[in-house]
């Protein structure tokens, strides 16, 4: 299927996390469907492509998962009616974006497993970078796959682990031994829930409590938006089991070397999450005020292009003490379902989702801020748009160095031929997108954005990859 055609949005000048993950385990036995549904909807953001539940009752027969999944936003898949169908205290959620394998209800998440030790549900967001090497071994001793993403390739080495292991958390951890790159699991068994982080820890995932219910999400937010209490972050390479009797870790697989992505804090989280004790409001402040500190200019007013631009452009302001304003007015009811207009339109694709208050920019020289800049032709669009509404001057500021390279770890990162900064100089770049003057925030200054915290991944932006990528691009697909 071609997933242009099945999900036109917007504007494809854009980032896109793979995933979110959720997961509940009541131990009273309450249904907790719906639950996971706002849990989803407060991870949204990670994934707009597909979403599903797949619950089962610890107390009833093993082996009975009920399941619900499809392609689209969380409030469009799911119905009062969907939810009601799916009854049990234990259970797994996912929202999807695709970086690897087609778009398809195939590929939507959790993905349920029947085997001979039971069932296992498993959601995941990452990359693995060597999927096809395993996939290719299962293959070759029978295994037969019935969707192309890396997904599944965890799910059967963990099921196959399982059939030599005392218990599923052996599995998994023994099935992690075999993994390469990013991932983040979420896995129900039949009386257990588990968590796994890869031991660089690329992608979030922690732990909450809400009465006597623990839950696993990819971000804390998702924590709040179901009144449920912080514990702590599952540890890179960490493999959390819980069951009535608690929690339990297995840290034999951490190791020092730490690759949490970076623009996690830049732009994919939500402002409101913390992910390893760190606040992504106040990384994103801090981007802020540096891009103050190394690329000030005189102005009339600082703007952030919503949403992930607005909390830099505010340590802009705060660090250069010019006036902080609102510009931009965003239209909160574009979907996934909005269809772009013809190719003669294409201009318009922006102003649906984004107009500008003239009565703010006219006259002003004006600052703006936004978190990235991938092809640039939403910058240029953005740039005109202020113009025309009447701004003296645009001086556009980025809260991320230039994306020279591609992302194997989850993040939909265009190869570098389609990257802007990849063949262009900042002033070309600058003179394409109609700007005044343009800023990148340093690579050197990355550190700070995270409390000095030198354990991240910046290959996107340095080529300085933690783990070898593939020789070939694995992004696409992985149905050959």
């Amino acid at each position: 299927m071609d997933k242009s055609a099945q999900f036109d949005t917007w504007d494809s000048d854009e980032l896109h996390e793979e995933c979110g993950v959720f997961g509940i385990y009541d131990f009273d036995g309450n249904d907790i469907a719906s639950t996971i549904y706002y849990g989803l909807f407060a991870l949204q953001h990670r994934g707009q492509e597909s979403c599903g539940i797949a619950v089962s009752d610890t107390n009833g027969p093993k082996g009975s998962v009920k399941s619900y999944k499809g392609l689209g936003l969380v409030n469009e898949v799911f119905t009062p009616e969907s939810l009601e169908g799916l009854q049990g205290n234990i259970g797994v959620g996912h929202v999807r974006y695709s970086t690897a394998g087609a778009s398809n209800r195939e590929n939507t998440q959790p993905l349920v497993l029947n085997y001979v030790k039971g069932t296992l549900a498993l959601a995941h967001n990452g990359n693995l970078v060597n999927a096809m090497e395993l996939k290719d071994k299962l293959s070759y001793t029978g295994a037969i796959f019935q969707t192309t993403i890396d997904s599944e390739v965890i799910a059967y080495l963990i099921a196959r682990e399982r059939l030599q292991t005392r218990s599923v958390e052996e599995a998994v951890k023994n099935a992690m031994i075999k993994l390469k790159g990013a991932y983040s699991l979420v896995i129900m068994s039949p009386r257990k829930l588990i968590g796994a982080r890869d031991p660089f820890g690329f992608h979030p995932l922690c732990i909450g409590k809400r009465g006597n219910s623990y839950i696993l999400a990819s971000e804390s937010t998702a924590l709040d938006t179901i009144g449920a209490d912080f514990v702590r972050d599952v540890e890179p390479g960490e493999v959390v089991m819980i069951n009535k009797d608690g929690i339990h870790s297995d840290m034999s697989l951490a190791q020092p070397t730490k690759a949490k992505c970076i623009f996690e804090y830049i732009y994919f989280a939500r402002p409101d999450s913390y992910i390893d004790n760190i606040s992504v409001y106040n990384s994103r402040i801090m981007a802020g005020r540096i891009l103050a500190q190394t690329h000030p200019v005189e102005a009339d007013i600082v703007v952030g292009v919503p949403d992930s631009g607005n909390a830099a452009a505010y340590g802009y302001s705060l660090e250069s003490g010019i006036q902080l304003a609102t510009a931009f007015v965003k239209n909160s009811y574009v979907g996934r379902t909005f269809i772009k207009p013809k190719q003669s339109m294409r201009e318009s694709s922006v102003r649906v989702k984004l107009n500008v208050i003239k009565d703010v920019v006219k006259g002003k020289r004006v600052i703006m801020i936004d978190d990235s800049i991938v092809r640039g032709t939403t910058s240029e669009r953005i740039v005109r748009m202020l113009k025309n509404a009447g701004a003296s001057e645009v001086h556009v500021r980025i809260s991320s160095p230039p994306f020279l390279y591609p992302c194997y770890f989850g993040v939909d990162v265009p190869s570098d031929d389609q990257l802007i900064a990849h063949n262009n100089t900042v002033e070309n770049i600058c003179d394409m997108i109609g700007a005044d003057s343009l800023g990148y925030l340093g690579v050197d200054r990355l550190s700070e954005l995270i409390e000095g915290d030198k354990g991240y991944c910046d290959a996107c932006f340095t080529g300085n990859y933690p783990i070898e990528p593939p020789t070939e691009d694995i992004r696409g697909e992985y149905d050959r």
